[in-house]
């Protein structure tokens, strides 16, 4: 067994490598983790309702099939290691404006979306969406098939918390049609789980999970956190062996983000983190675990069946990444509609507020939620480009940017590629005349290799400072 002072072995699909905790202190840094590019510090204020409007008719000429978000977050209690927008209530009224407004919301922004472009992914997410009782997610439900046209075969998502799911829930997203769940579960061991307040017996948990797999929902997806307080190699080993036992169709494993003058609750528990090699070693011994049990590493923090459409995806290139994570939807318009949801189109992003009181306001004044957002340029499209086929492909080839952009890359990016030099020595990556491919340590911090092409963070230095570490 390695100490937390040896170097490490780690081995992904067959590729090994070997990493010191030097290295793994060089490139632990805070950086992005590139949902969208230009990422959403760089938004502005003097994006509105305008610019959004206009850039959804202009998109109408496109046809763009859509992807909807819809963001449900209320929670009854704080999870203390989230960063999410929430609002934390027990009074269940609060629901009633929420969904008022929200239908507001859809009827504004479906009046200007072509009717004929097909919803080919809808979301919701949170928050806790099963906060809403049955009898509201269908009302709500029904008002989005109202609005808009949903595709035969549209992915229909949503997140579920076990401590606030019942089968009745589990019953009327099935009769409704949504075909994905993606289940909370953090970490099993309990002395993690009361730490950052949301305790959740394994029990619970797998009771809810194979009701879902009797009801014939298509994907169940499981979400689990590494490196949160008190978690070990040893527990949260034991954790995946649960998890790998329930047999679910994908697993997100995300890097606890700590960012306290963030989520000031998240300083309650500081002493108690893994930090450098101890953290990696939880990760690592989880990717080895997960893919000695049949699961492909997608990148990131995502595992997929080798059956799982993620997995064909990547395999054909056509794998995407915007702000739920990794999908095969690539090529629609994101439409987000709720406090702090966010869009994503071609050429603009866009957010709502993010507090109730001013979210309400808008709407009840006939206006859009839109709070700010940003127009893409031309060069941000083509750093995104290079971005996403190095998250999702792990390489880009010189080629076919050249020919979609019309430049020669060698030249556009000479200073980035001299930037790549050092991680070819540190073997994060691998430089050929005709392309770069991202190495198996590369893999872990593909973050470090994206930041490489972010010119805002080329240019402000600063704005690290507001994002999570890397590992």
């Amino acid at each position: 067994m390695d100490t937390l002072h040896d170097s490490l072995t780690i081995n992904i699909h067959g590729e090994q490598a070997e990493i010191s905790p030097a290295l793994i202190e060089k490139y632990n840094q805070p950086g992005p983790r590139y949902t969208s590019y230009p990422t959403a510090p760089e938004w502005n204020d003097n994006f509105g309702q305008t610019e959004f409007v206009q850039a959804i008719e202009a998109a109408n000429a496109n046809g763009a099939p859509l992807s909807l978000y819809f963001h449900l977050p209320f929670c009854q209690s704080l999870c203390l290691f989230c960063g999410c927008n929430t609002v934390i209530t027990k009074k269940r009224e609060v629901t009633v404006p929420y969904l008022e407004h929200l239908k507001k919301e859809i009827a504004l922004v479906s009046a200007k979306v072509d009717s004929s472009r097909l919803v080919k992914q809808l979301h919701w997410g949170g928050g806790t969406p099963t906060y809403l009782t049955p009898e509201e997610i269908r009302d709500l439900f029904a008002c989005i098939r109202e609005h808009f046209t949903l595709a035969p075969d549209a992915e229909i998502g949503i997140e579920v918390d076990p401590r606030a799911t019942t089968e009745e829930h589990c019953r009327t997203l099935a009769e409704l049609g949504f075909n994905r769940i993606s289940m909370g579960i953090q970490d099993f061991n309990p002395l993690v789980q009361k730490t950052i307040n949301r305790v959740q017996p394994y029990e619970t948990t797998k009771a809810l999970f194979d009701y879902c797999r009797e009801l014939g929902f298509e994907s169940i997806n499981v979400d689990l956190i590494y490196g949160l307080p008190h978690q070990t190699l040893h527990s949260f080993s034991e954790t995946v062996d649960k998890i790998i036992a329930m047999n679910p169709d994908r697993i997100a494993v995300f890097s606890y983000a700590h960012v306290p003058w963030l989520k000031k609750q998240q300083g309650s528990f500081a002493k108690h983190l893994p930090h450098g090699l101890e953290k990696f070693r939880i990760f690592h011994h989880a990717i080895e675990k997960l893919t000695d049990a049949g699961y492909r590493y997608i990148g990131m923090d995502h595992f997929a069946k080798p059956d799982d459409e993620l997995c064909r995806a990547q395999d054909e290139r056509t794998l995407h990444r915007n702000f739920q994570g990794y999908t095969t939807k690539a090529g629609c318009d994101l439409l987000g509609m709720g406090v702090s949801s966010i869009s994503g189109l071609e050429d603009v992003y866009a957010q709502n507020y993010r507090d109730l009181p001013s979210y309400y306001a808008a709407l009840n004044e006939g206006r859009w939620a839109t709070m700010r957002g940003m127009q893409v340029t031309a060069e941000d499209k083509l750093r995104r480009a290079v971005i996403n086929r190095l998250l999702c492909h792990c390489v880009v080839i010189k080629a076919e940017i050249e020919q979609a952009f019309d430049i020669n890359f060698d030249e556009h990016f000479a200073a980035e590629l001299t930037r790549l030099q050092e991680l070819e020595r540190d073997q994060l990556v691998r430089l050929s005349a005709d392309r770069i491919e991202v190495a198996v340590l590369g893999r872990i911090f593909i973050r470090n290799v994206a930041m490489v092409f972010d010119a805002y963070l080329q240019q402000k230095s600063e704005r690290q400072k507001v994002f999570s570490k890397t590992l």
